[in-house]
């Protein structure tokens, strides 16, 4: 029970860390991946532990990788309008 309510507390951390990395422009694709960490969470919580940590996990990994793509997108874009 106790590793479950971990889960709960770690899961929104993670995803506040990630928004607040991304800025405010436009982040669907991180926003899409972002959910797909939320939806495996809440799978975990009704249960389904596997398909949950499957969906969850993956989620996680795209929500870096599009983070950092979007990250570096915007620190192109802050660097070459200052020419």
């Amino acid at each position: 029970m106790r590793r479950t309510l971990r889960w709960v507390w770690i899961v929104p951390g993670l995803l506040a860390a990630l928004v607040v990395t991304a800025g405010a422009a436009d982040k669907t694709r991180v926003d899409q991946a972002t959910k797909r960490v939320e939806q495996g969470a809440k799978r975990i919580g009704q249960g389904q532990v596997g398909p949950g940590f499957a969906e969850m996990f993956t989620g996680i990994g795209h929500t870096i990788v599009e983070g950092a793509k979007f990250s570096g997108e915007n620190i192109k874009e802050f660097f070459t309008a200052k020419k």
